[in-house]
Formats: C-alpha cells, structure tokens, sequence
C-alpha cells in the first residue's frame, strides 16, 4: 500500500513540472496576445479576438483531446501524403504542456491587456518626453506596474491551471491523477488515494498562494493593497 502513496509522489514531480511549463507557455501567449490586440491593427486585433474567443468558449478537456489525438492523425496523414512510412506519437508530457498552455495563454491574454490598459498612457508620454525609447519605456515604466495590476487575475489563472493538469491523465501521462487512478483500481480503495492527490494539490496551491501574495505585496509598496 505505501509503494501506492509513493508512487503519487513521485507523480506530484511531474505534475509540478507540467504546471510550470505550462505557466511559461501561457505567459508568453498571454504577452503576444495582449500586444496584438492593444496594437490597433485590425488583423492583429482579429486573430487575438478569435483565439481568445474560441479557446474560452471550447472546455479544456476538449480542446486537450483535440491537440493530442487530432494532431497525431494530422500528422501522420501528412507523412503518408509525403510517401513516408513511419508514424509518429506525440510525447504526452509535450501535449499536456502544449494544450495548457495554450489554453491558459487565452485567459492571459484578457489579464496582461487589462493591467496594461490600466496603466495611465501619460506616463508613457512622458517617459518618451524624457528620451526613452519604446522598449526601454516598456521595460522601466509599463513592466513593473503592469505585474502589479496583472497579479490577483494571474493568480487565479495559475491555481487553476494547476488543478487543469488533471486532464493529462487521460492521454497516458503519468502523473499524480493517474497513477491515484492506477492505485484506486489495484486497491479498490478509491477515497484514500484521491484524497492524498486533493490533499497534494492542495498543498500546492496553498503555497503558490502565499508566494504571490508575498509578488503583490511587493510590487504594492507606497500603494493601497487588496487580497488576491
């Protein structure tokens, strides 16, 4: 039975992994995004609107099925057009990583965009006033107020995006979520092994909490703070 709770364990690892590279996905989807749509050009505009639009309108596990098993017969179709033989698999950690991400860079989009629009533009007009170029004002004045706003709409993204890597069970990844599901039908003890995975992701929400309440409270000093 202890060799079960070890293996979750283990699981948790790679669950963990997932989760941040999934976030790191998502961020730079959600950067990209933001930048499309506050770019006034309409195709931009259109493609960030349309990507947004359907990736929240469409439930994760659907889209997470639509990556995996559609995209390995798109390929494999292509390399029989091609004239090759061989098919491929795609490595379920690189889809789960992939769909979350992708998935998670739409919300990212709406809460980078919203912090940058809070930002007052007469700042920007000043910092170019003083001789700064685009990107140096981005970096010094946009970017740090831009992670304040950002945070309490990035914390509720992260902490469910870690619960989302749940769904990756399904396509044979052997994280914390399948292998309680491999325990409960070898024990037929079901409560006790998803009770300790609630109990781990738990854990890791309740951390990642507390460390980007601490991010807020920092990049809030000499403000009027609110709870994430």
């Amino acid at each position: 039975m202890n060799s079960y709770y070890v293996a979750i364990l283990q699981g948790s690892v790679l669950t963990v992994g997932v989760s941040l590279l999934a976030l790191l996905v998502s961020i730079v989807l959600g950067l990209v995004g933001a930048a499309a749509k506050l770019s006034g050009r309409p195709v931009l505009v259109g493609i960030a609107t349309i990507y947004t639009t359907v990736i929240r309108g469409v439930p994760d596990l659907v889209v997470m099925l639509l990556v995996f098993y559609g995209g390995t017969i798109g390929i494999n179709h292509l390399l029989e057009i091609s004239g090759s033989k061989s098919t491929i698999d795609i490595n379920p950690f690189f889809a789960g990583v992939l769909t979350i991400g992708f998935i998670y860079g739409a919300y990212m989009v709406e809460t980078f965009r919203g912090a940058i629009l809070a930002i007052p533009k007469g700042q920007m007009e000043a910092a170019w006033a003083f001789g700064m170029g685009r990107t140096q004002a981005f970096l010094r004045i946009t970017a740090p107020q831009m992670v304040r706003y950002a945070l309490p709409g990035f914390t509720n993204n992260w902490l469910v995006l870690i619960k989302a890597t749940a769904l990756v069970s399904l396509i044979g990844l052997k994280e914390m979520t399948y292998l309680a599901k491999q325990a409960s039908a070898a024990t037929r003890s079901p409560f006790a092994f998803f009770l300790f995975t609630a109990a781990l992701f738990l854990i890791y929400t309740t951390v990642s909490l507390y460390a980007l309440r601490k991010l807020n409270a920092r990049y809030s000093l000499g403000t009027r703070r609110g709870q994430l």
